[in-house]
């Protein structure tokens, strides 16, 4: 099995990080908007059991789609090349060539170097410089679907247990409290991994999470009423 580099392991963990923040947001605002109603317990179990699971498959369905037509466009994409290569090797080469001049090598040796690539390995030197992808190193459909089902699956358990096992008369408070702790925390991860500034990340994040939550708690305590 091929080792991922640390560019891929970070890119693996920053989409759990934000499948998990989908998670979080998704089934808080169901489970806070059945709650505004003033629904039983059991009522808002099954609510949020249905969105966690709806959110979930809806995740890794679209993830699985998503990665699958990636695939088949960078395979479609090597078979041109490879077609590209048996009828006009030359032209190819010349492509590579002007790629290696526009990094700043000179002529002389921008043509050694691509000769000597192509004499190697010239359709996998042609997908790397030319199409922007390693022969060969295709996403999985499989394990992305997976990975964004149990994100998802691991956010949503937050706020559907908290609003559950607490009494009716504290459980929306701690659990809005409860969301917008991981909300920081997911928004703080993702932009760590993804080096960006921590802190505009977090206020959106809490932000987005607060005005979900607001909006469904009040749409289902008019609807209750």
């Amino acid at each position: 099995m091929k080792k991922m580099t640390l560019s891929e392991r970070l890119n693996v963990l920053r989409a759990g990080v934000l499948g998990a923040n989908d998670g979080i947001v998704s089934v808080a605002g169901i489970v806070i908007g059945v709650a505004g109603a003033g629904t039983s317990t059991l009522t808002i179990l099954i609510s949020g059991v249905a969105g966690l699971l709806a959110g979930a498959l809806s995740m890794a369905g679209g993830e699985y789609v998503s990665v699958s037509t990636q695939k088949d466009t960078e395979k479609s994409l090597v078979a041109k090349e490879e077609e590209a290569l048996h009828t006009d090797y030359q032209g190819e080469l010349e492509k590579l060539i002007e790629i290696y001049k526009g990094k700043g090598l000179s002529h002389e040796s921008a043509e050694k170097v691509a000769e000597e690539l192509m004499k190697n390995d010239a359709l996998g030197v042609q997908a790397q410089e030319v199409l922007g992808f390693k022969l060969n190193d295709y996403a999985n459909p499989f394990s992305a679907a997976l990975s964004s089902l149990f994100a998802f699956s691991i956010g949503a358990i937050l706020p559907l247990l908290t609003i559950v096992l607490l009494p009716e008369s504290i459980r929306i408070w701690f659990t809005f409290i409860a969301v917008l702790i991981a909300l920081a925390i997911t928004g703080y991860t993702s932009a760590y991994l993804g080096n960006a500034p921590t802190k505009p990340a977090v206020l959106r994040n809490c932000l987005v999470g607060m005005l979900t939550m607001i909006i469904t708690y009040v749409v289902g305590h008019y609807v209750g009423i």
